[in-house]
């Protein structure tokens, strides 16, 4: 079994030594993600779909003096994410210290125009992938009696947008299960914790803003401003002035 530790000696970091995974890390908040465990020292599992964009972030981890590896992750398949679990685990000191159930998809349309299969999907990816992907994680972090489950809710975990009803769904679920896992781990000194980002420029959501604007009939920026920002904070536009 080869064992793999981190390079990073003159300030080796708070997770010095530990194993993580990140899930849809290959872009967006994933990949921020990603960076920033290696940072802290960590040996990250970069996983998702997209293996061009798991390279990429793997190799601008390599780049800043950190240890990743890519591994291909279907979050809703229970084969491949025990499969890509292994992968990570066998190669960095057999341990799972941080599992982040990050991967997400969109779908906008109104609940009268929605299909099932589309509800589903989102559903599938978001919430079936976080109970999946926690399943397999605690199946190693329960006998090391350590560990950290890192749900990547939303702030639809606790309000919601017209347009959205399966995503909205998908993370209030997320957000009750969770607690749920809180409450079992905890006597195996295992954590969980969910986060609700506000929005962010990702991919995600760059792709959602022509799609809310041509149902909506309002424009891009007016999406931006009247609709996802609107309940959040106030803003001047710096990157997105050209929309119009």
């Amino acid at each position: 079994m080869q064992r793999f530790f981190s390079t990073i000696t003159k300030n080796p970091g708070r997770l010095f030594q530990q194993t993580a995974i990140v899930t849809g890390s290959g872009s967006g908040i994933g990949r921020a993600l990603a960076l920033g465990f290696a940072k802290e020292g960590a040996n990250v599992g970069v996983t998702d779909l997209n293996m061009k964009g798991a390279d990429e972030t793997v190799e601008m981890i390599k780049k800043q003096g950190g240890n990743a590896m890519s591994a291909f992750m279907d979050v809703t398949n229970e084969k491949s994410i025990k499969e890509a679990v292994d992968k990570v685990t066998d190669k960095y000191n057999d341990r799972l210290d941080v599992m982040v159930m990050n991967a997400g998809i969109q779908h906008i349309d109104p609940i009268h125009k929605l299909d099932q299969k589309d509800w589903r999907k989102v559903l599938s990816v978001h919430l079936d992938g976080s109970f999946l992907c926690t399943k397999e994680a605690v199946k190693k972090m329960y006998p090391q009696k350590s560990g950290s489950l890192i749900y990547i809710g939303s702030v639809h975990s606790k309000t919601v947008s017209k347009l959205k009803a399966p995503y909205c769904s998908a993370k209030h679920g997320m957000l009750g299960l969770a607690r749920v896992v809180a409450k079992e781990a905890a006597e195996y000194n295992v954590k969980a914790n969910l986060i609700l980002p506000g929005y962010v420029f990702t991919p995600l959501v760059e792709k959602q803003i022509p799609e809310q604007a041509k149902e909506l009939g309002i424009s891009e920026k007016e999406v931006i401003k009247n609709v996802m920002l609107k309940d959040t904070f106030d803003y001047t536009f710096t990157s997105l002035n050209d929309l119009s």
